[in-house]
């Protein structure tokens, strides 16, 4: 910015620039942050993957622990058999995720959520076959508790 000043009794007159350069980032800063963030966004795609990936799995199995407990609902709709076998599921999948969840890949982490699926959804199908529908609305297809596929 530019400031000038002038005495009308003399004619003198002064001027002065100001810059505010202080707590700014130069150039050179600029250009160093932007190659380090391009570095890194490989990473960081990859952490955000294995992370959402990992909130799947979690959101899938407590969903389907509720689902299962729930009297009215699933839960009372399934033998004991049923039962039993999704809760080993579940019980096999809380314990991978306790051994290997802060070391997984998205891959390993969405093959776990697969894995589960698998052995849950032809349970869940041939109830709700029986049902005559229910939440699905009549659809032969396995529900997938919470978990979307854009």
């Amino acid at each position: 910015m530019k400031v000038s000043a002038a005495d009308k009794g003399t004619g003198r007159s002064e001027s002065i620039t100001i810059t505010n350069d202080k707590g700014r980032l130069s150039q050179e800063d600029i250009d160093r942050m932007v190659k380090e963030a391009e570095e890194f966004a490989e990473q960081d795609d990859a952490l955000r993957k294995r992370v959402e990936a990992m909130n799947s799995l979690q959101n899938f199995i407590a969903t389907l622990r509720t689902q299962v407990a729930d009297k009215e609902g699933l839960g009372a709709k399934l033998d004991k058999d049923d039962k039993e076998t999704i809760n080993s599921a579940l019980k096999d999948a809380e314990a991978w995720l306790e051994e290997n969840g802060n070391s997984a890949e998205a891959q390993d982490i969405e093959e776990q959520l697969s894995e589960l699926q698998a052995a849950v959804n032809p349970i869940t199908a041939k109830v709700y076959q029986n049902s005559g529908g229910g939440a699905d609305g009549g659809s032969d297809e396995p529900l997938n508790y919470g978990h979307d596929e854009l």
